[in-house]
Formats: structure tokens, C-alpha cells, sequence
């Protein structure tokens, strides 16, 4: 009886599909594609949400201290996970029992099969704070700057609760 096999001839369904990946997922340095499905473990929910690995690229000949390169949605996490690299490439290496990655690349985009996320409505100003706006931009004499100025403060007052703008 072959492994993975039932009697009835079945086959289990992680031997089938890692057969169908395999090729794919090689041309881009992921043996099997288990750091991609596994991202979550590997890194945690958070940052997984922000982040996808995309390929990891060896030295000539090599299988180990390869260089992963992750597409990160947003740019400020860029510098967060550069002060993160030395825990998540040990994170990553503890994860596979070897040392799989040497180094992290970031490129930052939209994350592959994920809608970017929709910028927070801005709601109706009170009357308090429409004075408090208007207020503000009485000495602004240029009519396109005022109008600008007034959007931004709209938005900018609109996304914080009455009790925050005290």
C-alpha cells in the first residue's frame, strides 16, 4: 500500500496539492510554499496582516542564508521591521530548523489578493467646531488655500471623537 493512500484508493489531500505547488512555488525559492501558508505562525497575526513573503533568493548554489523579500503594505512598517530583521529572520529559521534566511528585503505595495484598506469617513463637525475652523482660517486670504486648509481641517477634526478635540 502506497503512504498517503487509503484503501479505497484516496489520497490525502496535503500530498496532492503539494505536488500541484511544488513547481510554482520553487520558481520563486519557497520549498513546498510552507512560509507562505504558515506566515501567520511564523510572524504572528499582526504583522502577517501587513506583510507577505514573496520570494526568497539564494546565493549560487546555496540553500541556506537566502535573502526573503517581503512586500509590506504600509511604508512606515519598512523601518519597524528593519529594527525587527535580527527576531524575525531568528523567527523564521527557528520555524523551518535551519538557517533558510540570511536577510530580509522590503518592498512596499499593495499586498497580493487583499483590498487596501478605506480610509476612515470623516463625520459631520459640530457647530462648536465648525466656529473653532472657521476661526482658524480668518486671516487665510487666498480663496484656493482657505478652501484647502478647510477640507484638511475637516478631515482632520472629523476623525476624532467631540471629547478628543477639547
Amino acid at each position: 500500500m502506497n503512504a498517503g493512500r487509503n484503501p479505497q484508493g484516496m489520497r490525502a489531500l496535503g500530498e496532492t496539492i503539494a505536488k500541484l505547488t511544488r513547481p510554482m512555488f520553487g520558481r520563486r525559492g519557497f520549498a513546498g510554499g510552507a512560509i507562505i501558508a504558515e506566515w501567520p505562525a511564523i510572524v504572528g497575526e499582526s504583522l502577517a496582516n501587513h506583510s507577505a513573503p514573496e520570494r526568497i533568493s539564494y546565493p549560487p548554489g546555496g540553500t541556506t542564508e537566502g535573502t526573503l523579500r517581503l512586500r509590506i503594505a504600509r511604508g512606515g512598517l519598512a523601518t519597524e521591521l528593519q529594527h525587527l530583521e535580527p527576531v524575525l529572520i531568528e523567527r523564521i529559521n527557528g520555524y523551518f530548523g535551519y538557517r533558510a534566511v540570511g536577510r530580509l528585503q522590503f518592498v512596499h505595495g499593495p499586498l497580493p489578493g487583499r483590498s487596501s484598506p478605506k480610509p476612515p469617513s470623516a463625520r459631520p463637525l459640530t457647530p462648536e467646531q465648525e466656529k473653532e475652523l472657521a476661526d482658524y482660517l480668518v486671516g487665510v486670504e487666498d480663496p484656493k488655500l482657505r478652501h484647502v486648509l478647510e477640507r484638511l481641517g475637516r478631515s482632520i477634526i472629523g476623525r476624532t471623537t467631540p471629547d478628543e478635540t477639547g
